[in-house]
């Protein structure tokens, strides 16, 4: 569970209100001489402040916010704004992450969580084309664009890369040792791991890269017919595969439920397997690979205490409890009610001798996965047996309840989390058209393009509780944890392709501005592409990757760069 800094309101307004006094006080004066009551000029302290102020006057957003001119005024407000979002990020995290500890992970894990999160995004990309006209809209869309791109490419390198760093741990056997970290800043002997989970949260994120694709097919085709067409495909989709991510993330705690079940079942079969292939000495099956029926009746004899014939329940449960899964948070009774299912047969509660050998049939099958080994040694049982543990170690278990029994007052914290969730929400939505306009007027004092401002500068603001919570997370040098922390960073990627970019084109669609992203979409698909396809195809990551994840930050930027600027494809 995400834990952040205590929101703290009061600063929030004193903040605001230093701001409203450093802003207003350079913007009295349109050129004329300031002067007291009695007609004195100015000191020079007010000369001072006039030097750096602009010739012409500004527009005050709402008619009442700061404003300014100069490129140092700007800069002020895009510190202080960005600051405000930053709350608003947190605020509306904390929030939903209070919700989450009384309604479960379903709905509000699967649902409120990345919505929220995306939103500070969402709500700065939809002012950024709805001020003014459309020829003011089309200037300060790249805004919306830089903060989409930036998002994406700060969260899969720079936290990414962090991520890795933090939370590193030896690696052996292909897997990183919780908090084992005796190698230091081995490039291939350290690193992290990461649960099956984190892999397919991975594979979501490069199958969001498609509405991106499909906007881009007149630029592909060197068509400039059928681009409003492309964008409203594009729009179609992203919309669609946002409600599809959203139902994929309810459903996924239960999904992911009973794929741990099945593990821990099969868990339990490879331990009796292995514990019964001790007492025989290795032979539980015949050369042939039928079962050993004389080894199997001394086994039965023995399991079978109280020598009726048949094995009940409390045999089975006393069989389980002598191998000690201490490695899993077992449920003994769910684990007998699933080996009695899988050999009673007869469903009459006993387990006779037929009936036991017909269940240690199937389950050496299973453990063979289907192949003739039939090799006395039974060595497959051992490799069987680390292939579940290693399988349920990937899996992970520690999933919150669906219930808010944790919560000693849900009432209260209900109330609070409202409140979070509707402070943050007009925090957000009141200073992101001001902070539009304070990037917008920093690019044109300093000639700086307002999509390498948007681009460094914006997602430090409305990405920084996702950042530092994923690190936090990292830090812990534990599989699960770091899990989580990867699962976080992809989760808000993924957010930000479908949501942001679904308000992105309805705002292009709808108001008929150009589709002209071209470079600033290429890197967007080559950061998610290379990290999507890392994390589908392994789960563990050497400290050497955390270098390619940096790399990639500069590699962006320089790549717009020249794209847009040397090429001209802008």
């Amino acid at each position: 569970m995400r834990r952040h800094a205590k929101p703290r309101p009061f600063l929030t307004v004193l903040l605001f209100l230093i701001l409203c006094g450093f802003t207003y006080g350079r913007l009295i004066s349109d050129g004329s001489d300031l002067a007291s009551d009695g007609g004195v000029k100015s000191t020079n302290v007010q000369r001072l402040i006039r030097l750096y102020a602009a010739e012409e006057s500004c527009e005050q957003t709402y008619g009442f916010m700061p404003c300014t001119s100069t490129a140092l005024g700007n800069l002020f407000l895009i510190l202080v704004y960005g600051y405000l979002m930053f709350l608003a990020a947190t605020y509306l995290s904390s929030g939903s992450e209070l919700l989450l500890e009384i309604l479960g992970p379903g709905l509000i894990g699967g649902l409120f969580l990345p919505v929220l999160g995306a939103l500070p995004d969402a709500l700065l990309i939809l002012v950024s084309g709805l001020s003014g006209s459309a020829e003011t809209a089309q200037s300060q869309v790249s805004v919306g664009m830089g903060l989409l791109a930036g998002s994406t490419v700060m969260l899969l390198t720079l936290v990414w890369g962090t991520c890795v760093i933090v939370g590193k741990c030896d690696i052996e056997n292909s897997v990183a040792v919780d908090s084992k970290n005796t190698k230091g800043f081995s490039l291939t002997g350290s690193g992290i791991s990461t649960d099956i989970w984190t892999s397919y949260a991975g594979i979501v994120m490069a199958v969001s890269l498609l509405p991106f694709i499909i906007v881009q097919f007149p630029q592909i085709l060197h068509s400039n017919s059928g681009r409003n067409l492309a964008v409203l495909i594009a729009l179609i989709v992203s919309v669609l595969l946002l409600i599809s991510y959203c139902i994929y993330q309810v459903v996924q705690p239960s999904v992911q439920r009973r794929r741990i079940i099945y593990a821990k079942h099969k868990h339990v079969i490879s331990g009796i397997l292995q514990d019964l292939k001790m007492r025989s000495l290795g032979k539980l099956c015949t050369e042939d690979g039928r079962p050993n029926e004389e080894v199997l009746s001394k086994l039965f004899n023995t399991i079978d205490d109280n020598k009726d014939g048949f094995l009940q329940r409390p045999e089975v449960k006393a069989l389980i409890l002598g191998i000690r899964f201490n490695d899993i948070n077992l449920d003994e009774e769910d684990a007998v009610e699933k080996v009695m299912k899988d050999f009673d047969t007869s469903n009459d509660h006993n387990i006779d001798f037929g009936e036991f050998i017909s269940g240690i049939r199937r389950w050496l099958e299973a453990a063979r996965g289907g192949t003739a080994n039939h090799s006395s040694s039974m060595k497959y049982i051992d490799d069987f047996h680390k292939q579940t543990k290693r399988e349920h170690a990937r899996l992970g278990e520690d999933l919150s309840d669906d219930g808010g029994g944790g919560v000693e007052n849900p009432r209260s914290t209900t109330i609070k989390a409202v409140l979070l969730l509707l402070l943050g929400t007009v925090i957000a939505a009141v200073f992101a058209d001001p902070l539009v306009d304070a990037v917008d007027n920093f690019s044109s004092a300093t000639s700086i393009p307002t999509f390498f401002i948007s681009f460094i500068a914006l997602p430090l603001a409305t990405n920084s509780s996702e950042g530092v919570s994923a690190i936090i997370f990292s830090s812990r040098k534990k599989l699960r944890s770091t899990s989580l922390s990867f699962s976080e960073i992809y989760g808000a990627v993924t957010m930000n392709n479908l949501l942001c970019l679904s308000v992105f084109l309805a705002l292009i669609y709808v108001r008929g501005l150009t589709w002209d992203f071209s470079a600033e979409v290429l890197v967007i698909l080559i950061v998610c592409l290379v990290m999507g396809v890392f994390a589908s195809i392994r789960t563990t990551f050497p400290l050497w990757t955390c270098i390619l994840a940096f790399l990639l930050y500069p590699f962006s930027l320089a790549l717009v760069y020249v794209l847009d600027y040397v090429f001209g494809w802008s």
